[in-house]
């Protein structure tokens, strides 16, 4: 099977590519190394993607850029709050600014990323592996089997979600140093903003610490190599993220875009800020005021590419119930009415998966699942960026 061809040919077997593709150990970065001019064809989009691309339209928009610059109280704190809740409530997406983590060390994680992807494949092939339950692998595509075509990406994930630590002699040694420096900031950082989304909501500002939102953790360390033909395929499927909250990373490349009023917006970079995203469980606890919006990533001539993302996914384990905050859904008359039901976050093979989750509005229903729901199985679909 020649996994460099992307020829329509009737011998074409798509699980025999993927198998083949798979078992290099490699990535899409081996692709790269090894001269491809055209892309696979597992990794070119359906045909009726590539034709809703042609007719659809991306606008010059904006996300909000919030400085966090005197947050810590007084007037400026509820500036900031006021910031955060209309940026939550529209968009889903936000970037932020002047925070507390200093930037060298945001420079020396984008290069320990790159330095991993770019090492010897020989040692990167000892951390290749699509065991959920191994926290710290290398991988290309975590839906690779699944999914209608592949993208442009490979993949280093450290993840937290079941146990919440990692032991240093578990992290790859090119990059252990500044990742755990890099997750202990991150960690704290997480719980910086979720006081403040709290705050807008609403609430006190421990309430979401309090109900663990913090406490699962899965950091993916992406790696989009330059494409060939960045028409055809993407770096990062459209999907919304199964989380509370997700922080971002990215370098100068670009590429990141956001779903705003049915239209594809740009996320440019921004030097020494992160990109905050809200996920698929604070729009539930959140009652529907917060939303979880379509993102995707583009692939480019030009790169690599290289982001880090960390995924704030609460208490799996022992499973936590989880659900729509009672002071949120309080009417005027004193009665409650929750958008969604309770839920449970399980460990299910995957680093994330949403179980029980019922709409009480068959139109919330239809319109959620029309989105992110597979009918079929009732689950959130899993897709990192």
């Amino acid at each position: 099977m020649d996994i460099f061809s992307n020829e329509d040919t009737e011998q074409y077997d798509r699980a025999d590519a993927l198998k083949v593709f798979d078992e290099t150990k490699a990535g899409v970065k081996g692709l790269v190394d090894a001269g491809v001019t055209k892309i696979p064809r597992i990794f070119i989009r359906p045909h009726d993607e590539l034709v809703e691309e042609l007719n659809s339209s991306k606008v010059s928009l904006k996300i909000p850029i919030i400085d966090l610059t005197g947050s810590e109280k007084g007037d400026r704190r509820k500036e900031i709050v006021e910031q955060i809740r209309v940026a939550s409530e529209t968009w889903g997406f936000f970037q932020v600014i002047n925070h507390e983590i200093p930037k060298s060390l945001l420079d020396e994680t984008i290069d320990c990323i790159r330095m991993f992807h770019e090492q010897e494949s020989e040692i990167k092939m000892k951390f290749y592996s699509r065991d959920r339950m191994n926290k710290v692998r290398f991988e290309s595509n975590l839906d690779l089997y699944q999914s209608r075509a592949a993208n442009w990406r490979d993949t280093l994930t450290l993840s937290m979600f079941i146990l919440d630590e990692l032991t240093p002699d578990e992290v790859p040694s090119v990059c252990r140093e500044t990742m755990l420096e890099y997750i202990k900031h991150v960690t704290k950082f997480g719980g910086t903003l979720l006081e403040l989304l709290s705050e807008a909501l609403g609430l006190r500002p421990n309430h979401l610490q309090d109900l663990e939102c913090c406490h699962g953790r899965t950091f993916v360390c992406h790696y989009y190599p330059p494409c060939p033909e960045p028409e055809l395929t993407l770096g990062s499927s459209k999907h919304t993220d199964p989380s509370f909250l997700t922080l971002l990373l990215q370098d100068n490349i670009g590429g990141l875009q956001v779903r705003h009023h049915d239209q594809w917006t740009d996320v440019p970079p921004l030097a020494g800020g992160f990109v905050v995203n809200i996920g698929d469980f604070l729009q539930i606890v959140s009652n529907d005021k917060f939303k979880s919006v379509d993102h995707r990533v583009l692939a480019n001539h030009n790169g690599p590419r290289i982001s880090m993302a960390c995924f704030f996914t609460g208490v799996a384990v022992p499973p936590k119930i989880y659900g729509p905050i009672k002071e949120l859904t309080l009417q005027s008359d004193g009665s409650t009415q929750p958008v969604y039901q309770d839920f449970l976050i399980r460990s299910n093979h995957l680093p994330t998966w949403l179980y029980i989750i019922h709409f009480l509005s068959i139109f919330i229903m239809e319109e959620i699942l029309s989105m992110r729901m597979e009918p079929s199985r009732g689950t959130y679909q899993h897709q990192i960026l």
